[in-house]
């Protein structure tokens, strides 16, 4: 077994991938305050083809030379918008019929692994701050929420992993 080279990789390019049919998911980060974050969740998005990434409040945006570190270019094939408020970009995709879906731990949340995306469902998924997490005004506006299973000492794993996790389940769920 070898490595595939870059080359190998059929990647599509950026005009494609912005033609490609998309997870029906819209990414959302509410007040994320570490660029390295923002550009590791625009990548992640990239990978999993989703169709938008809502940046909101103190979440910084394109162009920054510390978001492009991790985005790694993904910044140009992922459509993005910016809000002043989670509260406005939760109302805007309502409006759109998104399920409004906190990845959150609270009380009544649903695990992911048991978690069933529906194939006519649009969704948006909010991942929050990282020490406050999902603020208490937009959990109070969500209709759902899902929590990562977690086994270890550790309450919470980082924004860029719980991305990852759920992204890559929605898309398993949804696509595989």
């Amino acid at each position: 077994m070898k490595k595939l080279k870059l080359d190998e990789l059929n990647r599509v390019g950026i005009q494609e991938f912005k033609d490609q049919d998309k997870l029906p998911v819209v990414v959302v980060l509410d007040n994320v305050r570490s660029m390295h974050n923002i550009g590791s969740v625009f990548r992640t998005s990239d990978g999993f083809s989703i169709e938008k990434l809502y940046l909101c409040g103190i979440s910084a945006q394109p162009p920054h030379r510390e978001i492009e570190k991790t985005a790694l270019g993904a910044t140009q094939s992922v459509a993005w918008a910016h809000f002043e408020s989670t509260l406005d970009a939760v109302a805007d995709l309502r409006e759109k019929g998104y399920e409004i879906i906190a990845i959150e731990q609270a009380s009544g949340s649903t695990m992911l692994n048991t978690f069933k995306p529906a194939t006519d469902k649009k969704y948006a998924l909010i991942f929050g701050n990282e020490v406050n997490g999902v603020s208490d005004e937009v959990m109070a506006q969500i209709d759902e929420c899902i929590e990562i299973p977690q086994f270890g000492t550790k309450h919470s794993f980082n924004i860029v992993i719980s991305a990852g996790i759920v992204l890559w389940d929605f898309f398993a769920k949804l696509r595989l």
